[in-house]
Formats: structure tokens, sequence, C-alpha cells
């Protein structure tokens, strides 16, 4: 399964929870809420018994997610999505190319775009690139090395192992991002066991908002929630 949530109204704040089964690919429940505590109250109208059975649940890094899987799915295995991991860490690298002055949506472009999937003109363009700055070298061999730990590692110890030894290095240039990633190491190896992401979840996000776009918005909640299962259940 997975948990995730999206604003009603864009830039206006307004989340509400949805949930989503990664194996089938369908939504499961629209929750009017992002406060773990009523999504608890709201999930465990499920009988307990199916709740039980829940073998893994993927979420970002909010830990109120946390908390709802610990309360409501008992035998779930909580994983951090790689996703969300990678986001965080391109998003720190991004702020350290502005703060070296390297401006333009190109340099960006090819910092953020991993390094096997460059074309040999991008790979020439970023060589470049990095000869600007050694610190914006580092970094973004260190975004690299992070995700060639997800490529490469089989366990869940080895990836622990891995992390712990890339977050040494990852403070000094990544501050709270690698402090972030250090409290969750746990539940972010947890993806070595069956390497389950939301990848399925960002798919039914972008339908919500498709179908929210064409349907010009709703006017109570109930009636987006009947929507959206009667779309995508």
């Amino acid at each position: 399964m997975s948990l995730d949530e999206f604003s009603r109204k864009k830039g206006q704040g307004n989340y509400v929870t949805v949930v989503s089964n990664l194996e089938q690919g369908n939504l499961l429940e629209v929750i009017n809420s992002h406060k773990s505590n009523e999504i608890i109250e709201k999930l465990k109208v499920q009988p307990q018994e199916m709740r039980e059975n829940v073998k893994e649940v993927s979420v970002d890094m909010w830990g109120g997610f946390q908390k709802v899987i610990q309360e409501v799915f008992p035998n779930a295995l909580i994983v951090i999505d790689r996703f969300h991991v990678m986001q965080l860490v391109n998003k720190a690298l991004n702020k350290i190319r502005i703060l070296l002055g390297i401006k333009g949506l190109t340099n960006r472009f090819l910092l953020l775009k991993n390094s096997k999937d460059l074309t040999q003109l991008e790979a020439q363009e970023l060589s470049k690139l990095l000869t600007l700055s050694p610190c914006l070298t580092i970094a973004y061999e260190l975004k690299e090395e992070l995700r060639n730990i997800y490529e490469t590692s089989t366990t869940v110890k080895m990836g622990i192992r891995k992390l712990k030894k890339w977050l040494i290095c990852a403070r000094y240039l990544f501050g709270k991002t690698a402090q972030t990633l250090s409290k969750h190491i746990q539940q972010i190896c947890n993806y070595f066991v069956n390497r389950t992401t939301s990848g399925i979840m960002e798919g039914i996000n972008n339908k919500i908002k498709l179908i929210i776009r064409q349907s010009y918005g709703f006017k109570t909640f109930d009636s987006l929630r009947t929507k959206l299962l009667a779309c995508l259940f």
C-alpha cells in the first residue's frame, strides 16, 4: 500500500490524504484530512483482520504517516519511497548550484538528470559545468553515489552500511538534508526488502489532478471523494 497527499486547491494547503493499493494500482480511500489522528480514525473503520494483512506501506518522510502505519497496520513494513529521498537530495544539490551563482535551467537539468541517461553531448556539457566549482562537483558525485547505492544494494544490511558511509561525507555539503536521511535510515533501507516504491501512487495523483481540472473543481469533499473512487477504485 501507499499513503500520500494532495492539495484540493493549489497553493492553498487544504490537504487530502489518499490511500492506494500498489499491487493492483487502484485508489482505496480518500480522507479529508492530513492530520495523523484523523487519518487513523478513518482507516480504523476497516476490519482489523484486513489491516493486519498489510505487509508494506510506502510513504514519504512526513512523520505523521509513520504514526498512522504503526497504529493502523501493525504488521506492515514502513518503506520510505526512493523517489522522495532522491527528490530531497536533488533539491539540496540545486540549492548549492544557486548559492554558487550558477544560473540557467539547462545547468539545473544537467545536474539533476541521472548520469546514465545523459546523451554524449549532455555529458560533455556537464563536464564543463562541473569545472566551475569543486564544491559543485563533489555535491554532484554524492548525488550519483546515492543513486548507485539504490541500484547496487541487495539487502537492508548492505544498504544501511553504504548509506551510513555516504552520510559521513554528505553531511558537510547537504547539511539538514543529510540529517533528515539519517533519522529515517532504517525505513529508507527497508526499500531493499522488495524494492517497493510509490511510483504507482504518483501516477494516481496525476490522474487525480487531471480529474479535478476537467471537473473545474468540486464544491464539497464528498463529491470529490465519490468522483475519484468511481474513476480510480
